[in-house]
């Protein structure tokens, strides 16, 4: 036993220790992977960079908090605003320019750790209350929910399959499997979509065992060789507004795991380190083609079921999933997964996503008989949503592109998402408008109610 009464990973021994870890990589594993399967990243890379991500949020939190980096959810719907950017640009890859929004994202990360370090949480939390934060997070999910119908739509038993594998684990698993419920909805619908000769493996057959995961156009650094202007500002103005809500996600998780392990870790190392951790490792993993980082609630699970909160076993499940990501025959085996399979399982996350939201409103106990309150939910929901499936600022849902506004700057056209516009008017009427009461730390249930899990 440690000092405080926790098993550690020299109690347990080597052996127990790497099965742990490995109980560890396959609670991510399903969720990790399902961004770059609806978002056309790498996945490869995708496992690198989840691996060394990990690694350095646990060197710049001390090695103290038993934390895993997997694929970030909420950044879904930019990725998708961010490649429909180019749906007229024939040849150019929209991944290095979503990569350089994500990147200048994580790098809010860093700003708000300094600002936490120089003025404390409380202070700084008071221009992002619940009453901003929820609706943007509704409007996150119910932007996405129509590309989750039409997925479905290529088979409609198969994701009904996966639906109804999720809501059984979800509900009535125990253990291991209510903590994994989209691997398995994953999992099991794949096979049989498999049995019935509905997935073509030409190309898992014709992929190599051992490979380098990350592609150099795939890379931010690709941008050196010719950049369009336009499209990386409006690229960076896509992806920054996600970070509101992921931020709120990761204080929320320090919170949870601090109350899983009952060691206060918003205190030491604090929240300013694992705030740095997080964002540095989103932004490194963007710079190379690989999704937004965040902290996983599937891994706390484990930690509650296992009692074993030793962060050396988090850090060889990063191991692990950096093993994996050298092996392109097991990424185009991912690769190969049914559209149907992906559609059931998205149309869950899409749904959780923005009922997280209502979660984070309601258990905040935000007052709507505030004339305040009622007027920024308004206008973030309006102009989110509005603007999104607006036909005249050119949204064509058939096509997948959504609206936008759009203005120049001497001779960059900028184009600013619907969720752009709806957070910053929120943040705005937030700060001008009299009466904000809101208090970080104040409501426990409520600081931790920001979870993007199945």
């Amino acid at each position: 036993m440690s000092e405080n009464g926790i098993r550690d990973a020299r109690t347990l021994g080597v052996p127990k220790m790497l099965l742990l870890g490995f109980q560890h990589m396959f609670a991510m594993f399903g969720a990790t992977v399902l961004v770059p399967v609806l978002t056309g990243l790498p996945v490869a890379a995708t496992l690198l960079f989840a691996g060394l991500g990990t690694l350095l949020f646990h060197f710049l939190s001390k090695g103290k908090v038993p934390a895993f980096l997997g694929s970030s959810f909420a950044f879904i719907g930019g990725y998708a605003s961010v490649c429909a950017l180019f749906d007229d640009a024939s040849g150019m890859n929209w991944i290095p320019y979503a990569g350089a929004g994500v990147f200048c994202a994580g790098l809010l990360y860093v700003l708000l750790a300094a600002l936490f370090r120089a003025f404390g949480a409380s202070r700084v939390m008071r221009f992002f209350p619940p009453i901003v934060t929820g609706p943007v997070i509704i409007c996150i999910g119910l932007t996405l929910a129509n590309s989750a119908v039409n997925n479905c739509a290529s088979n409609w038993w198969i994701a009904l399959l996966a639906i109804a594998i999720v809501v059984v684990c979800n509900i009535w698993g125990k253990g291991m499997l209510k903590i994994i419920p989209i691997l398995m909805g994953v999992v099991g619908s794949y096979l049989v979509a498999a049995l019935r000769g509905q997935v073509d493996f030409s190309a898992v057959r014709d992929a190599a065992w051992i490979g380098f995961p990350v592609r150099g156009e795939d890379t931010v650094f690709a941008l050196f060789n010719g950049c369009d202007g336009g499209r990386l500002v409006s690229s960076i103005a896509i992806m920054m507004p996600i970070a509101l809500a992921t931020m709120v996600e990761h204080i929320g998780d320090m919170c949870a795991i601090s109350s899983t392990v009952g060691v206060n870790y918003v205190a030491d190392p604090g929240l300013h380190r694992t705030l740095l951790g997080d964002g540095l490792a989103t932004s490194m993993a963007a710079a190379f083609g690989a999704p937004a980082n965040t902290t996983y609630g599937e891994n706390t699970g484990v930690l509650a079921l296992t009692k074993v909160y030793d962060p050396r076993v988090i850090r060889i499940a990063a191991v692990l999933a950096i093993l994996f990501a050298f092996c392109p025959k097991f990424e185009a085996l991912i690769a190969a997964m049914p559209s149907a399979t992906i559609g059931g399982v998205s149309l869950i996350l899409y749904g959780m996503i923005s009922a997280v939201g209502v979660r984070n409103v309601v258990e905040n106990q935000v007052d709507f008989t505030k004339n305040r309150n009622v007027i920024i939910a308004a206008l973030i929901l309006g102009l989110s949503l509005g603007i999104n499936f607006s036909s005249g600022l050119g949204c064509d849902t058939a096509a997948g592109v959504n609206g936008a506004i759009s203005f120049t700057i001497g001779a960059v056209t900028v184009n600013l998402s619907g969720l752009a516009v709806g957070a910053l008017a929120g943040i705005l009427l937030n700060a001008i408008l009299p009466g904000n009461d809101y208090v970080f730390g104040a409501n426990e249930q409520g600081d931790t109610s920001v979870n993007f899990k199945v």
